[in-house]
């Protein structure tokens, strides 16, 4: 990784609380299976979900699914299928919400998972603040390791697009 600027994103965040191996194959530029049927079903929801709302705002950081206002407070949401993963969804909303408090922006954030048709709200506290700042330490050290940590059968496995670079 040498000689190339790192930075982290929400997707990577996401990744490293489901799976910290995807993390680093993702930030070597090793791509998932695109042909996955989970991944087709996840741009899918993306495209369909909210179709109303403005999606997919870049930024430094990555991409948030949805920005709107409400009350006169910017809120930033994250469109997701299910709370399965909810560690993992709560964490990369709170570091989108995190990059943006570094621009000078104060923006609330939510959690949609379509299966609940449920939505949850995410502040930016002390609290949270604090483990999306160590989980930034943890990502970019794992980043930098020079190969990848040893596959590990989880619950995820079988639903995830790296399946057969770990399992073949």
């Amino acid at each position: 990784m040498s000689g190339k600027e790192i930075n982290i994103t929400g997707t990577l965040v996401w990744y490293y609380f489901i799976c910290p191996r995807q993390v680093w194959l993702m930030s070597h530029n090793i791509n998932p299976d695109e042909d996955d049927e989970n991944v087709a079903i996840g741009r899918f929801l993306h495209q369909e979900s909210y179709a109303r709302e403005r999606k997919e705002i870049s930024f430094h950081g990555g991409k948030v699914d949805v920005l709107g206002t409400r009350d006169g407070q910017i809120v930033v949401a994250e469109i997701k299928k299910s709370k399965k993963a909810e560690q993992s969804a709560r964490m990369q909303l709170a570091f989108y919400l995190y990059e943006l408090r570094k621009l000078g922006i104060e923006a609330k954030g939510e959690l949609r998972y379509i299966e609940e048709k449920r939505k949850e709200q995410i502040v930016l506290d002390e609290q949270l603040t604090v483990e999306v700042e160590n989980a930034m330490v943890r990502i970019l050290r794992l980043m930098y390791e020079p190969v990848p940590p040893k596959p590990q059968k989880i619950r995820w496995c079988s639903n995830c697009a790296y399946k057969e670079f770990c399992w073949a």
